[in-house]
C-alpha cells in the first residue's frame, strides 16, 4: 500500500516542481531552464495518463484539470516571449498569442459539441441480441474528440512545442508552425461532430426509439423476464440464471437498469433490454409481460414492482443458512421459488412476513450439469475444492473462513503429497473487509510457493486448448474498438446468429475438458475467471471445504462429501444447530486439526459416516430428483402467468368508476397491450 502511495506522490512533486521551475524560468527568463522544465512538465503529464490515472481525479477535485495545466504552460511560454524579446518584437508575437487563444476556443467548441453529440447518442433503451438497426445507429465517434484530456494534450502539443521552440531561438516562424499543426486537426474534429448533429447522421431522438420499443414488445410478445439491477461485480447473481431461463418455454427476456450491466451479462442468445428510467420501465406495463423473475433485491427492485399487470417472484441467486437468504424484503413479491423444504422452514422460522402458500420448491436447475459421486479418488492426488464465501456487510466473524482459518486450511492440505487443491474464493473477498483481501493474497502465496516446489512437468502442449480457447472467445466474446460506445455495441450485437446458444454450450463443455487436461496432475489451482465455472470445478474435486454460503447446497447435488469451517465462536453442537446445511458435514476448527482425518476419509469411504446424511439433505435443501428441476421451474413460471393473466381479465372485467384513477385508461393504449389479457398463446 506505501509504494503507490509514495509513486503518486511523486508525481505530484515532480509536476509541481516542473511548473515552478517553469515559472522561475519564464521571469528570469532562462531559456535552458524553460526546456528543461517544460519538457519535464509534458513528461510527466504523460506518465499520468499512462501510469497514474488516479493522481488525475485528485488534480480534478482540487480544480487543476489537464486544461487548467495546459493553458498555464502554454501562458508561462507566452511570459517567457515576452520577456525574452525587445519591446519592438512584440507585435511580432501578438499572432501567436492571437494563434493560441482561437485554439483554446476550438478546444471548448469541440467540448460542446462532443457533450451534444453524447446526448444524441445516450439512447433511454440499451439492447443487445436485439435487431435496432432501424434507430440509425452508427459508430461512435473518435474516441479523441470525446476526452478532453487525451484531446488536449494530442492537438496542444504542437502549438506547445512550437511556442518553446521560438522562445529559444526567437523566430515565430517555428510557433506559428506549430500552431497550425494544432488548430487544423482540431478544426477538423469540430467539423466532424458537427456533421454528426445533422438530422440524418445522428442516431433516432428519445420519442423515436421509445416508439420503436414499443413495437418491439408487441411483436415479440415477451411472457416472463429476468429483471436485474446491481454493481459490477454482481452479474454473476444473474448469471446463473440465464441457461434456466433459455430453456423456459415461452418468449423470455432480461431486463436490466444500468447501461453498464449490459455487457456484463454473461453470453446468451436471450433479448436483453436496458431501461434506465423509471417512466421508460412503466412501458411494460402495458405489454404482454406476464411474470419477472428476481435473483437478488436491489434500491431499483421497488420501482418495477409498481407495476401492476406484472407478478413478481425472487428466487435469490443461491441459498443458504445465512440471514440474508431468508430477507424480510421477500415479502414484497407475489410468490417466492427455492430450491426445497428447507428454505421453507428457513422462511417460517425467520417470520418475516412470507406466508408459506407464498413459497413454491422449483429445485435447483442449474445443478443438471453436476456429476454425482463415483466412489472414492482413483489417480494419485485427491482434489479439494476450498470455496470460501466473502466476509459480507454485517462483520460477523462466522462469514467467511478466509480471515480466521483460511491460512490454516490451506496450509494443512498442502501438506499432504498427495492434495491437489483447488482455491476458488468468492469474488467479492475483500470488498469490505481489507483483512479478508490481505489474507486471500496470503493465500495465492502459499498456493503458488507450492507449486514451486513440487515442480510438476506441464503436458505436452498439442493446441487443444488453444482452439478450443479461440471458439469460445468466438462464440461469446463481443470485439469493440477500444473508443466504441453503447450505440455502437448495439449495433454491432444485433439479432443473434440462430443455434449459437447450442453452440456456446458445446464449446464451453469441450473447453472444460481442454482446460483440465492441460494442467499437470497435481498442481495446486487458483480460480478466479469466468472459466472454468464453479460447477466445472465441482465435478473435478473429490472433497469441498466452504463456509456457511449457498456453495454447500448445490455441491450436495453430487452428494459428495464436505466440511464447513466454523469460525463463529458457537460450540460444534450449537453451530450444527443453527445451520442445517452443515448437517452433513466435517466441521473443521479454525486451526484447521481436522483436515488429516478428513482427508482419510474421502480416500477410505468405509470411514465415512455421513454418506447417508448427505443423501438425505439433498433432499431436503434441493427437493425430489423427480419430476427434474427445470420442469418444476417451468411449471412455476406457468402458475404465475395464469394467475397474471387472471388478474389482467378480473381488471379488465371491472367498471371504470371502479378503478384508481391513474389506472384508468388514457386512450393511448400501449400496441402489446391489446389482447395481452386473454390472448392464449402469451402463455410460457
Amino acid at each position: 500500500m506505501r509504494r503507490p502511495a509514495a509513486a503518486k506522490a511523486l508525481v505530484v512533486a515532480v509536476l509541481a516542481a516542473a511548473f515552478g521551475a517553469q515559472a522561475v524560468a519564464a521571469l528570469l527568463p532562462h531559456v535552458p531552464l524553460l526546456l528543461a522544465a517544460t519538457a519535464a512538465s509534458l513528461a510527466t503529464e504523460a506518465a499520468l495518463y499512462r501510469w497514474q490515472r488516479g493522481v488525475l481525479l485528485l488534480f480534478a477535485k482540487s480544480h487543476a484539470d489537464l486544461t487548467v495545466r495546459h493553458v498555464l504552460r502554454d501562458l508561462l511560454l507566452v511570459v517567457a516571449l515576452l520577456r525574452l524579446g525587445e519591446q519592438d518584437r512584440e507585435p511580432a508575437y501578438a499572432p501567436l498569442v492571437a494563434g493560441l487563444l482561437v485554439f483554446y476556443a476550438l478546444h471548448c467548441a469541440i467540448q460542446a459539441v462532443s457533450v451534444l453529440v453524447r446526448r444524441t447518442r445516450t439512447l433511454p433503451v440499451v439492447t443487445r441480441n436485439i435487431d435496432a438497426s432501424a434507430l440509425r445507429l452508427s459508430p461512435a465517434p473518435p474516441a479523441l474528440l470525446r476526452r478532453p484530456g487525451h484531446r488536449l494534450l494530442a492537438f496542444g502539443l504542437p502549438a506547445t512545442a512550437g511556442l518553446l521552440a521560438t522562445a529559444v531561438t526567437d523566430r515565430p516562424l517555428y510557433g506559428a508552425v506549430g500552431l497550425a499543426l494544432a488548430l487544423v486537426p482540431a478544426l477538423a474534429g469540430l467539423g466532424a461532430l458537427l456533421l454528426r448533429l445533422l438530422p440524418g447522421r445522428r442516431p433516432a431522438g428519445e420519442q423515436e426509439v421509445l416508439d420503436w420499443f414499443d413495437a418491439w414488445l408487441a411483436e415479440y410478445r415477451p411472457t416472463v423476464g429476468l429483471y436485474f439491477s446491481g454493481g459490477a461485480s454482481s452479474a454473476y447473481q444473474a448469471n446463473m440464471w440465464l441457461e434456466p431461463l433459455a430453456k423456459l418455454e415461452g418468449r423470455p427476456l432480461i431486463v436490466l437498469r444500468e447501461r453498464f450491466m449490459v455487457q456484463k451479462i454473461a453470453a446468451t442468445d436471450l433479448p436483453i433490454v436496458c431501461l434506465p428510467k423509471v417512466s421508460t420501465l412503466m412501458r411494460l406495463e402495458h405489454s404482454t409481460l406476464q411474470v419477472l423473475i428476481h435473483p437478488s433485491n436491489s434500491g431499483k427492485t421497488s420501482q418495477v414492482l409498481r407495476i401492476p399487470t406484472i407478478k413478481h417472484t425472487f428466487v435469490n441467486h443461491g441459498e443458504s443458512d445465512k440471514l440474508s437468504s431468508c430477507n424480510p424484503y421477500a415479502k414484497a413479491y407475489d410468490e417466492v421459488w427455492v430450491a426445497g423444504p428447507a428454505a421453507r422452514e428457513r422462511y417460517a422460522l425467520a417470520d418475516v412476513g412470507v406466508e408459506d402458500k407464498d413459497v413454491v420448491e422449483i429445485g435447483r436447475p442449474q445443478l443438471d450439469g453436476v456429476r454425482p459421486y463415483a466412489g472414492p479418488p482413483t489417480g494419485a492426488y485427491t482434489t479439494v475444492l476450498y470455496a470460501p464465501t466473502w466476509e459480507g456487510w454485517d462483520g460477523n466473524p462466522g462469514n467467511t473462513s478466509v480471515i480466521a482459518a483460511g491460512e490454516n486450511l490451506v496450509r494443512a492440505l498442502l501438506a499432504d503429497p498427495g492434495v491437489r487443491l483447488l482455491y476458488k474464493p468468492h469474488p467479492l473477498t475483500g470488498s469490505v473487509d481489507p483483512r479478508a483481501g490481505a489474507a486471500d493474497l496470503r493465500i495465492r502465496e502459499l498456493i503458488r510457493a507450492a507449486n514451486r516446489e513440487r515442480a510438476l512437468e506441464r503436458p505436452a502442449a498439442d493446441g487443444e486448448l488453444s482452439l478450443r480457447t479461440a471458439e469460445l472467445d468466438r462464440l461469446t466474446t463481443s470485439v469493440f474498438r477500444a473508443g466504441a460506445d453503447q450505440v455502437e455495441r448495439m449495433l454491432l450485437q444485433g439479432a443473434p446468429e440462430p443455434g449459437r446458444a447450442e453452440a456456446v454450450a458445446r464449446a464451453t463443455a469441450a473447453w472444460e475438458e481442454a482446460y483440465w487436461a492441460s494442467l499437470p496432475e497435481g498442481e495446486h489451482q487458483i480460480v478466479t475467471d469466468a472459466h472454468p465455472a464453479l460447477y466445472s470445478c465441482f465435478n473435478q474435486a473429490d472433497l469441498l471445504i466452504s463456509d456457511v454460503s449457498s456453495v454447500i447446497s448445490d455441491f450436495l447435488a453430487s452428494e459428495k462429501p464436505y466440511a464447513v469451517a466454523n469460525t463463529s465462536g458457537l460450540p460444534e453442537e450449537a453451530f450444527r444447530a443453527a445451520f442445517p446445511t452443515v448437517a452433513a458435514a466435517t466441521v473443521l476448527t479454525p486451526d484447521a486439526a481436522g483436515v488429516p482425518q478428513l482427508l482419510k476419509t474421502v480416500r477410505h469411504p468405509e470411514h465415512d459416516r455421513l454418506a447417508e446424511a448427505r443423501a438425505q439433505l439433498k433432499r431436503r435443501l434441493l427437493g425430489p430428483a423427480e419430476p427434474p428441476s427445470q420442469e418444476r421451474f417451468n411449471a412455476a413460471v406457468r402458475s404465475l402467468c395464469e394467475a397474471a393473466r387472471d388478474h389482467r381479465t378480473r381488471t379488465a372485467q371491472r367498471p371504470t368508476a371502479e378503478l384508481p384513477a391513474q389506472r384508468r385508461a388514457t386512450g393511448r393504449e400501449h400496441p402489446a397491450a391489446q389482447g395481452a389479457v386473454a390472448a392464449p398463446d402469451t402463455a410460457p
